[in-house]
């Protein structure tokens, strides 16, 4: 494999210390494998830098920067690691690191769920974006769903017309048969009415509903659903996530996803301030 020569220069940069925790995940180079193949001409931690640099500031792919490889190659990598489920498989491997770092199991049992409508741009087609009618966004709605610390467990974007309940169906199948442990959801009064009914008798999970207290007026935080309401937040500090400009869905959840596994190689590296704070006292106390 060929050294990397880069110099790092932006803030979505790889440190030593994420790339340490990124290389062991992604997936062996053919060349390294039995059937063979032609080495990268192009080193890993510089394409893993590429895609990071186009979420973290909402970059088209023609205009990556000139020391990056070229933006075909690192649209390439992006495109086939996400249908492989390598970005997913890295996203669930980091939340079972910091869980586990936490004293957490790496399984959660308990899962928050919430949904939000952004517009989508001219590049997204009409068979994949519709209208929210209460936020009055056209585009697309990401549901995402988070444990209890707020790490990300399942990302799905649908047209914005689609209501939470119905997309609902879909989310919890796929996470029985993801996440088999899982017991209870909580969620918000848009997941209210059948959908717990149906939750509990055909996936044996308990829908728990977080209601906004009685005569409150404006932003309130509420028990639990302001985790995910915070993991929103940190995929929205990528300026790519700001708006949705994918022809593919999946290409949009690829996305939120590198945001996020931003922020837990961050979480994961950071320097843990000094919990032991000597003072000196001098003679007169």
């Amino acid at each position: 494999m060929p050294a990397a020569s880069r110099r790092r220069r932006y803030p979505s940069d790889t440190s030593v210390a994420e790339w340490a925790l990124l290389e062991p995940l992604l997936p062996v180079p053919a060349c390294r494998t039995k059937t063979g193949g032609h080495p990268e001409k192009w080193p890993r931690r510089e394409i893993v830098d590429g895609i990071r640099y186009i979420v973290d500031n909402g970059a088209k792919w023609r205009a990556l920067p000139a020391d990056f490889p070229p933006w075909e190659t690192v649209y390439g990598f992006f495109w086939r690691w996400n249908r492989a489920g390598v970005v997913t498989y890295i996203r669930d491997q980091l939340r079972r690191r910091i869980r586990t770092d936490k004293g957490r199991c790496p399984h959660p049992v308990t899962l928050i769920v919430d949904s939000q409508s952004v517009k989508g741009a001219s590049t997204v087609g009409r068979n994949s974006r519709g209208y929210d009618a209460a936020k009055k966004i056209n585009g697309r709605k990401r549901h995402i769903t988070v444990d209890t610390l707020g790490l990300p467990v399942m990302i799905t974007v649908t047209p914005a017309d689609i209501q939470d309940r119905d997309a609902a169906r879909d989310v919890f199948w796929r996470l029985r048969l993801t996440q088999p442990q899982i017991t209870q959801i909580w969620a918000d009064r848009g997941y209210a009415g059948e959908l717990v009914d149906w939750a509990r008798d055909r996936l044996w999970l308990t829908l728990r509903i977080v209601s906004r207290p009685k005569g409150t007026k404006g932003f309130v935080v509420l028990p639990r659903r302001w985790k995910v309401e915070r993991t929103i937040g940190w995929c929205m500090n990528a300026r790519r996530n700001a708006r949705d400009y994918e022809r593919l869905p999946q290409h949009s959840e690829a996305h939120l996803n590198w945001a996020l596994i931003t922020t837990m190689t961050r979480r994961l590296t950071r320097k843990k301030p000094r919990t032991n704070w000597t003072k000196k006292v001098g003679p007169a106390g």
